[in-house]
């Protein structure tokens, strides 16, 4: 188990209603189970996460499967939802 920071930005941390918050986790997916778990998150989070890209200490996770991506001690994970913008 890895110890860290998941930091949500956007519409990430209005369904987290949080910025930040810590993580014990072996694996980003076991971060986000977790993180869905706490009390006061409903289906906006859930639906947040689904379409957010994800940061580990600054190197893009891209279409790799949560799963299979270790966390090691002390990452910072970024929460990034979709922007809108031009």
């Amino acid at each position: 188990m890895a110890t860290g920071t998941i930091r949500y930005w956007a519409a990430a941390k209005a369904a987290a209603g949080t910025g930040e918050e810590p993580y014990d986790a072996a694996t980003l997916a076991d971060a986000l189970v977790q993180a869905s778990g706490r009390p006061g998150r409903a289906g906006d989070f859930a639906r947040v996460l689904a379409r957010s890209s994800f940061l580990i200490d600054g190197a893009p996770v891209g279409t790799r499967p949560h799963d299979a991506v270790d966390l090691p001690d002390g990452a910072v994970v970024e929460v990034l939802p979709p922007f809108a913008g031009g």
